[in-house]
Formats: C-alpha cells, sequence, structure tokens
C-alpha cells in the first residue's frame, strides 16, 4: 500500500490546527484541557492494525468451503473485486462525501458539535469511513470527546499516508456485518452465499445498510427491519445519482428473502475434521499465520463420507448402552477414520460421539491411541508370515497348546482346533496360529520392521509375543490402522495419511503442495493374499455384521474383557477403521468387535459408495491357484482324503514341490482304533495323520492323529500296564501329561460353562507390556 494520492488542497497541518481551534471554540477552556490531554495519548497509526487479519479458508475435495479458522472470520478482497454499485451502497449511507473531505468532514464536524454541545458524549455523529476505520483498528468503540479528537486527527493523518482507495478497501475487510462476518467477503458468504465480487446493487445495499447496526437489521432474524434499512440506502443512492430512480425502485421491490441463502449453515461444520487439519496447519506455519494470515487450504475432505460418518458415530443405537461420565462425556466414546487408500486421502475423520468446542481431544488421530486386540494380526503376523517367508493362505499351522516363557496364549472361544490353514486360523481369529506363526516363522524384529512399513512404530523394548494379539506397550489410532489396512488395498504401496493437498496465502502464492511418496511395504502378491483371506473374515468369518453386500475385506479386534473393540477394513474403494471404547478402559465382557464397530463400518461404507459400481479388488500378476493338503500345505500325497484337499491362491513360486507324507495307512484294532496287540482279532486299515510329536485328546482333530499306544483291549500275555476296566485312551483329556499350558483343558466343564458351578483356574499372567488374549477375536 506505498501508492500516494496526489495533494490535498489544504495542508494537513492546518486543518488539525482548524479542528483543534474549533473544539476550543465550541467548548471553551475546559476543551483546550482535553485537546491537550488527546493529542498526548494519542497511538501512533499502524499499518499491521490498519490491516484486517484474515481466517485461514479450508475448502473441501471439490473446492467447496468448508469453513473459516481465525479469531475472526474474516476474508480480505481487494478492492478491485468488489463490483462498483458495491462500493457506492456504503459511500451512500456511511459517507457519501468520502472522495471530497481528507478524512475529516468540516460540515459534518460542525452539525454535530452544534447538536451535542450541551452532552458529555456524543449521542449524534458525523463520522467519516476514514474516522470509521480508525476507529475500529486503533482506538475502539469508546464514545467520548477524547476519542472522538483523536479519531478526527489521526484520520487526517491516516489520508497523508493511504489513498482514498487503500482506504475504502480496508475499511469494507475490517466491518463487522453480523452472523459472526467481518469483512465484506465473508458477509457475502454468510448472507447470499457467494463471494463480494458476484454482489448486485441491491445485496450490497443490504450489507451496507448492516454497518450501523448489525443486530438489528439482520435479514435472517429482522427481515422487516433489514428491508427498510436496505431501501433507505437505495434510496440514498438514486439522491446522490448512483442509481436512477427506476433502479431503486426495482431494488426496493425484490423481496429479501429472495437474496438470502436457504441456511445459514453451522458455523463449524465437520470439526473433527476441522481440528485435524487446523493442527496440521499450527504445526507447520504457526498459531499466528493460521488464525490471522488468510490462507486457503484445499482439503482431501468428502463431505458426504464424514456426514455418515459423523451421523453412525452420533447414533446411540449404534452403542451399548450409554452413560455420562464426571465430565459429561457419553461412554462408552467411539472414533472413526475413513481414507482413500491409493491416494493417502482422508475422506472423514470423527474423534468422538460428541464435539463440543474447538480443537477438543480427537481419538481418530491423537496419541496414544488404544490396544488394537485381533485387528493387528494381519499387519504383525500374517502379512511378514506372507510377504517374508513365502507363506499363504493355504499354509497349515497346528492350533494346539503352546508356551512362551510364562506366556501361554489362548483362543477367545477355548477350542482348539488342530491343523488348519491360515485362511481359516484368520477366518476365525485364532490367537495361537497368530502367536506361533510371529514367534516360529516371522521373529520379532522382522515382524517389528515390517509393521514400521506400514506407518506402525514399535518400541522392542517393549515388545513380546503378545503383539500378535494387539498386546502394545503404545496404543494405536484409527487413522493409522486404516492407512495400515490401506496397503492390503493398494497392491502393497503405504501411502501416509494427508488431509491436506495445497495451501495457498492470502495472495495466492503456493506455500505446500502435497506430493505422495508411495512406499513398497510388501509385494503386491503379498497384499492380495491378504486381502483374500480378511475378506474370508467378513463373508463368514468374525465380520460378518460388516459385510456391505459388496466386495469388502476386514478384520474384528476385540481386547482383554472387551475394553476396546474394532473392526478395521476396507473395499476397493476405501478403507476405514471404527473403534469403540471408554476413555478410561472399563469392561464390556459381552462386546466384541465384530458387533457394534463392523455394524457402524458395515453404514459409513453403504452410504459412501451406495452410487458407486461394485467392484471387486483386482488380481495382481503373479497368482496362481493350486490344491493343496489341507494338513501339510504339501501337495496331495497318495493317502490325502478328499474331504482334506484344499484349493487357495499362492503366489507364483511359493506352490509347494514336495508331496504330503503327513497322511500315513496304518493297521489299528477295528474295536479300540489303537495300534493293534498280538491277540486283537480284527485289524483294519486306516489314514491317520502321523507327526513327530503328541496333542492332548482335546484338540479337535486328535482321533485324526496316528495312534502311538497299542490297544488297551487286547493286551499280550502278561501286561497289565493298564486296568482292562480304564477305557481312557492315552492323550485323552485327563490322562497325565496332556494339559495344555496354563491349567484346565477347556471343555463343557469349563469355568464358562453356565450350566456348571463357576470354577476358578489360576492363569499366568503375560509379560509386561502384553495384553491377555482370552477375548482377542
Amino acid at each position: 500500500m506505498g501508492a500516494r494520492r496526489k495533494k490535498k488542497k489544504l495542508r494537513p497541518s492546518r486543518l488539525i490546527i482548524l479542528l483543534l481551534a474549533l473544539f476550543v471554540l465550541l467548548g471553551g477552556s475546559s476543551a483546550l484541557a482535553m485537546v491537550a490531554v488527546s493529542v498526548k495519548d494519542m497511538p501512533a497509526i499502524s499499518g499491521d492494525k490498519l490491516l484486517s487479519s484474515a481466517a485461514t479458508v479450508l475448502y473441501d475435495q471439490d473446492g467447496k468451503l468448508i469453513t473459516r479458522v481465525g479469531t475472526e472470520n474474516r476474508v480480505p478482497v481487494k478492492l478491485k473485486d468488489i463490483p462498483e454499485p458495491v462500493r457506492q451502497a456504503f459511500l451512500a449511507i456511511e459517507d457519501v462525501r468520502f472522495y471530497q473531505h481528507q478524512g475529516v468532514d468540516l460540515r459534518g464536524v460542525a452539525r454535530a458539535a452544534w447538536a451535542n454541545i450541551t452532552g458529555r458524549s456524543i449521542r449524534e455523529g458525523a463520522s467519516t469511513i476514514s474516522q470509521q476505520l480508525v476507529k475500529l483498528s486503533l482506538l475502539g468503540p469508546d464514545q467520548t470527546w477524547k476519542r472522538k479528537i483523536q479519531q478526527m486527527i489521526l484520520a487526517v493523518m491516516l489520508e497523508q499516508r493511504y489513498t482514498k482507495q487503500e482506504i475504502l478497501e480496508m475499511y469494507l475487510n475490517k466491518i463487522y456485518f453480523g452472523e459472526g462476518a467481518y469483512g465484506i467477503q465473508a458477509a457475502a458468504e454468510t448472507y447470499f452465499n457467494k463471494p463480494a465480487g458476484q454482489l448486485d446493487y441491491v445485496q450490497g445495499a443490504v450489507l451496507a445498510g448492516l454497518v450501523q447496526a448489525p443486530s438489528a437489521y439482520d435479514p435472517f432474524n429482522n427481515p422487516g427491519a433489514a428491508t427498510a434499512r436496505r431501501n433507505l440506502v437505495l434510496d440514498n443512492m438514486a439522491r446522490y445519482g448512483m442509481l436512477t430512480p427506476e433502479q431503486a425502485n426495482r431494488g426496493k421491490a425484490r423481496p429479501i428473502k429472495n437474496d438470502l441463502q436457504e441456511n445459514k449453515g453451522s458455523p463449524y461444520p465437520d470439526p473433527y475434521f476441522v481440528d485435524y487439519v487446523t493442527s496440521q496447519l499450527v504445526d507447520r506455519y504457526g498459531a499466528d499465520k493460521v488464525f490471522k494470515g488468510g490462507l486457503r487450504v484445499y482439503t482431501t475432505l468428502d463431505p458426504r463420507i464424514q456426514q455418515a460418518t459423523e451421523e453412525a458415530l452420533s447414533d446411540p443405537r449404534n452403542f451399548p448402552a450409554s452413560v455420562r461420565d464426571d465430565k459429561k462425556v457419553l461412554q462408552p466414546e467411539g472414533a472413526a477414520a475413513f481414507l482413500d487408500p491409493h491416494t493417502g486421502y482422508i475422506k472423514a475423520i470423527a474423534g468422538g460421539r460428541e464435539h463440543t468446542h474447538r480443537l477438543q481431544w480427537n481419538r481418530a488421530t491423537m496419541p496414544p491411541g488404544r490396544q488394537p486386540g485381533s485387528s493387528f494380526k494381519p499387519i504383525i503376523a500374517y502379512g511378514p508370515a506372507v510377504d517374508l517367508k513365502g507363506m499363504g493362505p493355504a499354509s497349515v499351522i497346528d492350533d494346539i497348546p503352546v508356551r512362551y516363557g510364562s506366556y501361554a496364549p489362548r483362543n477367545y472361544d477355548g477350542r482348539y482346533r488342530g491343523l488348519i490353514t491360515m485362511r481359516t486360523a484368520l477366518t476365525n481369529s485364532i490367537n495361537i496360529v497368530a502367536v506361533k506363526l510371529l514367534m516360529n516363522d516371522v521373529s520379532l524384529p522382522a515382524a517389528i520392521n515390517f509393521a514400521r512399513g506400514l506407518g506402525i512404530d514399535l518400541d522392542p523394548r517393549h515388545c513380546g509375543a503378545g503383539i500378535a494379539l494387539g498386546g502394545l506397550y503404545s496404543g494405536v489410532t484409527p487413522l493409522q490402522m486404516a492407512a495400515a489396512y490401506g496397503a492390503f488395498d493398494n497392491y502393497g504401496l503405504y501411502l501416509t495419511p494427508t488431509a491436506i493437498i495445497r495451501v495457498k496465502d492470502f495472495d495466492g502464492k503456493d506455500l505446500y503442495t502435497y506430493k505422495p511418496l508411495p512406499r513398497q511395504a510388501m509385494k503386491a502378491t503379498t497384499a492380495y493374499l491378504i486381502t483374500g483371506m480378511l475378506k474370508s473374515v467378513v463373508q463368514r468369518g468374525t465380520g460378518t455384521n460388516a459385510n456391505p453386500g459388496r466386495p469388502a475385506a476386514g478384520k474384528t479386534g476385540t481386547t482383554d474383557d472387551g475394553k476396546d473393540l474394532w473392526f478395521v477394513g476396507y473395499t476397493p474403494e476405501l478403507a476405514g477403521a471404527v473403534w469403540i471404547g471408554y476413555d478410561e478402559p472399563e469392561p464390556m465382557p459381552l462386546e466384541f468387535g465384530g458387533r457394534y464397530p463392523a455394524l457402524i463400518w458395515r453404514q459409513i461404507i453403504t452410504r459412501a459408495l451406495h452410487d458407486t459400481p461394485v467392484r471387486d479388488f483386482p488380481r495382481p500378476p503373479g497368482i496362481v491357484t493350486a490344491t493343496v493338503d489341507g494338513k501339510s500345505g504339501l501337495l496331495p500325497g497318495p493317502n490325502t482324503p478328499p474331504a482334506d484337499m484344499v484349493t487357495d491362491l499362492f503366489a507364483r513360486g511359493t506352490v509347494p514341490t514336495r508331496v504330503d507324507n503327513t497322511h500315513v495307512l496304518m493297521d489299528v484294532c477295528a474295536k479300540s482304533g489303537q495300534l493293534p496287540g498280538p491277540d486283537c482279532p480284527v485289524k483294519v486299515s486306516r489314514v491317520f495323520i502321523q507327526l513327530p510329536y503328541t496333542v492332548p485328546g482335546f484338540v479337535e482333530d486328535f482321533k485324526q492323529r496316528a495312534p502311538t499306544a497299542v490297544c488297551p483291549e487286547h493286551p499280550a500275555p502278561g501286561d497289565r500296564s493298564q486296568p482292562p476296566g480304564d477305557k481312557r485312551k492315552p492323550g485323552a483329556p485327563g490322562q497325565p501329561g496332556n494339559t495344555p499350558p496354563g491349567g484346565k483343558p477347556p471343555g463343557k466343564d469349563s469355568a464358562n460353562d453356565p450350566g456348571k458351578k463357576k470354577i476358578t483356574r489360576q492363569v499366568e499372567k503375560p509379560p509386561a507390556g502384553v495384553l491377555t488374549d482370552k477375548a482377542s477375536h
């Protein structure tokens, strides 16, 4: 604003002297003292104070306004971008001699002084636009003679420093229009849902009429008063030759409601998303630039998905019975985050069921996060097993009791299924298989490194076998989980999630443009094989409540006693995570991730994609189909029963080449099923699974395992090692040496059987930093 206006007709020093003399003449000796005090205490003209601070403006993915973030809802605009008739409307009602005076209108001063000569305060004024700008920027609202004297002197000095055009621009960007709108641009959008550059003279007259008393003339709340005020402005414009009488009459005939937007809209929409973007901007540019610098921020927000997310989280039917805690917060709480896995663009964030104030705790994004339960299995166990060890959906793990030091994991349902494929194990959230994959096949260091590639940093000092079930020292957020799963949806490419696409300063200069940096976290074939297993979870496993009726993959998570409930999943278009739990963790023993979180996830996905064509996950090169033995994971052998053959997907090069040798044909006693003794009258040949170790009798495929004991029904002569009356089979429940680690084998007489007296069992605690896994599924 360095341009200078041409020299004034009256030198400013003489004008100031004239003004002071006028006050002394009108007010006498007391006025002289007041003038002296006023000049002594007068503030200096500050360009920073004159120039309006500007709110940062946030736009959604389509370039539409979301909201403004700042101490004031203000968006400065250049004078050249404001139509001339709109500018004239303000001059007609506020300062028609603006271009003739030198900051103070002497005619108005004389008139006001005469009208108020007997009063101590100004009841009637003749403030010019320059005086109003000084008042708004430098002096404040006080209506005293001292302030009035300072206002006039500073107005004259102002006009010596800035041109008329500069002063009018600063004024139009400074004044308050009501409804939280500062400056003409914010006012135009607030009342008419359009930028100032698109206002016509009638709408300009409405805004000009607001300046004197924004509340009294608010067209939303007082349309009658606003109409009368607008018409006064239009009459003035006609009187001063700015409009023809015909134009003024046409404007007055237009109902004011025809110009107003239908809904004023929320002053703070999409709050958790806005909070997240604001915090990101403050971290990058500092609070002063964000709240006062007038940044233009183009975000990734999808309004439809955001609305669906907020409405699902605010619906009490999507939660267990709720109460308000001592902070008046609804509990249990919830959070969700959804993003485009192919770009990393965050589409929606809801950090809680309610939002009451700016920058409140955002459970979807803010650390420390929460324990993820079994939703962590694909990240820490299955993913690295497939990617690093060449395993796959048809690889076989023995679901039998196991112990790692003092840690003996258990399955949430108390069952031990024996030899099962990885697909079956993940579909049914079998804890023991996940732990064995991590500890026996992958290793802790390799798993920690794999998780790091998916944006989750784990401290090796606090990692043990329990991390396979989500037992983390520090938790994870829904946004982290959504982004990690997004890599399974994106050919193994991980993208750091972003909510900001581009940032411009007030003058339109680019400050930041998002440049995606995809990281190959795993092979594309790995991502596809994990996706296939997670599709099974949704189709027929623990996540069926999340099934949206279109291809989807995901995993449930439930921590010990239901303190944290999760569902994390994705479709070809969208990845998202939903969490439910108390802010201060409390048990929800009857709840699990496959219930409310899965239902919420399905609701959001269904609404987000309701008009999106249905498509499946694209199959990358390098995926082949093969049939293997489902009890060994090898190629079917001559003794493989048809019921044990499994056809599944493999990464090329990982199809087994060895033939199954675990199925063996053995002669057994027809009556006992054990190895025949010399006196067994009838022997039959049966196919069994033969492995170099024995399993407890409560393992579900125990009867398929090759017997190791001789028939007790027909012992050899002189063999009385087992009483004929004892019908228990070696390895059956109750036999010595066949109780699983940690206590009594689960069954109908377990502590959880409601028909039995409750039994208390001693269970060894896991290492520090590791969750128990009784409920993890």
